[in-house]
């Protein structure tokens, strides 16, 4: 096969093999394994053709219901290379919940994980999905227990698989909340990861052949996935992958590998920072850590800076797949507050609901364009022609932009809660909380958390002569829909304040439980 038949992400590990096959891709922070660039492009030719005999091709969805492995970003490759589409899905939802997506997204190849195992084939029932593929837990790769992954790849043709791939091709479907309560597929081409690394190789102090990424977060988010972890395999690094976060393996990790950039959300950071007060961990490999998901307080930036790491961060979203913008470390404390600046390749504006853009310091909505941004939502016309507009999406995030050129975001538009590093969507998680017997009135908000970034919240107005608990709501809350979405705690009141045409006012309700009612705080 000509290589440059195919000018898609799949070809990345190929164009590797060619020029460097000995230098290190990915490390399984399990047990330490290594995976050349040679290795990982046989091993992804033969789970491609593996994946071609079950019927996948060009534009059929592969999903994957995973903890974070080597194996996680080798299905990505293999699909890519048959020209297919990856789904990656959130491995802490509910069966309701992937089933949603498996159907919605038509995937016909699931891949799980021992951890996953219960809830997939409890999700995969009437949908398009034929095959179930478990991929081997850390512990058992450790163990060197055999598998079936394993043995298809054994099985599989090491040859490339042939197909022609161009850049504006569907690469990914990457599910984000949706606020009419159902999840929305973002269409991520291979040109936008292939821009999104660009951006990501200059960002701050830029990253090249050279560096050992660490992987911690989850891969089935665009944050672990597209900061640092793709953009390495673009350009020719490593990428040390963690199954799960724990402060600890992660601090372990970054001495062991020697890793040298790493991304985390802020209650990540947060943990670490903690865990760094009671180890001697030797973290002088590390050129600097990038924070996102979240705003991360200024006082843990400052407690990560005097413990001498070096701390950048960056704003985007799934559907810009995700870098757009970025704080250097010399701006993070004196800028604090601030998103920073637009990466390389991407273009910012705040806008009115016209899309004209507004005087500097007011407040708008925040509009990106640039060779990065998603072509619209699966099978979700509407929604599509609503968020890109004249070549700009229109993120739903209301900012400002300074006289410096430093954006800043003041609240959401779209009433989306961050927690964890987690999108959480507060119609969808009212919307659960209004089928219980006892809710009358429920309003979702977010509350400014030093741990979580924001903490999801209920305020609810019982129906008279029901009687029901905090404690009992959060339990039934977390029965119905991922705890990450479930409210951490839960507000009574007699009623819920409203505007005389019947709307919720949410400003108010924050204003009781914070200082000045805002949804995004440092």
């Amino acid at each position: 096969m000509d290589r440059y038949t195919d000018q898609g992400i799949g070809n990345w590990p190929t164009i590797h093999r060619v020029r460097h096959p000995h230098r290190v891709a990915l490390i399984d922070a399990a047990n330490g394994a290594e995976l050349t660039f040679e290795d990982l492009d046989l091993r992804t030719n033969a789970l491609a053709d593996v994946l071609r005999g079950m019927g996948i091709g060009k534009g059929d969805r592969v999903a994957l219901v995973t903890l974070n492995s080597p194996q996680m970003l080798e299905v990505i490759f293999a699909v890519a290379k048959l020209g297919g589409v990856a789904v990656p899905i959130n491995c802490r939802l509910q069966a309701p919940e992937v089933q949603y997506i498996l159907g919605d997204s038509g995937a016909r190849v699931v891949f799980s994980s021992p951890q996953t195992a219960t809830v997939v084939a409890a999700a995969v029932d009437g949908t398009d999905v034929a095959e179930i593929i478990e991929i081997p837990s850390g512990e058992q790769r450790t163990a060197g227990e055999p598998s079936r992954y394993e043995e298809l790849i054994t099985g599989g043709d090491t040859e490339r698989a042939e197909a022609d791939v161009a850049p504006d091709d569907l690469a990914m479907l990457m599910y984000t909340s949706g606020t009419t309560g159902f999840p929305k597929g973002a269409m991520l081409t291979h040109a936008n990861h292939h821009w999104n690394a660009i951006n990501n190789l200059v960002a701050v102090e830029g990253v090249g052949p050279r560096d050992i990424s660490l992987a911690g977060a989850p891969l089935f988010h665009i944050g672990a996935l597209g900061i640092f972890s793709l953009p390495l395999l673009y350009g020719g690094g490593t990428t040390v992958v963690l199954e799960t976060f724990t402060p600890d393996a992660w601090l372990a990790a970054v001495e062991r590998h020697r890793v040298t950039v790493a991304f985390a959300v802020p209650a990540m950071w947060a943990a670490i920072d903690a865990a760094l007060a009671e180890s001697e961990t030797d973290l002088s490999s590390l050129r600097f850590g990038l924070c996102g998901g979240a705003p991360c307080p200024v006082v843990l930036i400052e407690s990560l800076t005097r413990r001498g790491v070096r701390f950048a961060e960056g704003f985007g979203l799934t559907e810009t797949a995700p870098i757009a913008c970025v704080l250097d470390i010399e701006d993070t404390v004196r800028f604090a507050g601030s998103v920073g600046k637009p990466a390389l390749h991407v273009d910012l504006k705040v806008a009115d609901a016209q899309g004209a853009e507004v005087p500097r310091g007011t407040i708008g909505e925040l509009l990106v364009r640039g060779p990065n941004v998603f072509v619209g939502y699966w099978n979700k016309p509407e929604a599509s022609a609503e968020a890109l507009r004249d070549g700009w999406f229109f993120t739903g995030d209301l900012a400002t932009c300074d006289d410096a050129g430093y954006y800043r975001i003041v609240d959401r538009k779209k009433d989306m809660i961050v927690s964890g590093g987690e999108n959480v969507y507060a119609s969808e998680v009212e919307q659960v909380m209004h089928r219980h017997p006892a809710v009358g009135e429920v309003a979702v908000i977010g509350i400014p958390d030093d741990k979580w970034g924001e903490s999801v919240t209920a305020v609810v107005a019982v129906k008279p002569d029901a009687e029901v608990s905090e404690a009992d709501l959060i339990t039934w809350t977390r029965e119905q829909i991922a705890h990450f979405k479930s409210p951490r705690a839960v507000h009574f009141v007699d009623a819920l304040p409203r505007t005389a045409t019947g709307k919720i006012l949410k400003r108010d309700l924050r204003k009781r439980w914070t200082e000045d009612g805002s949804a995004v705080q440092r």
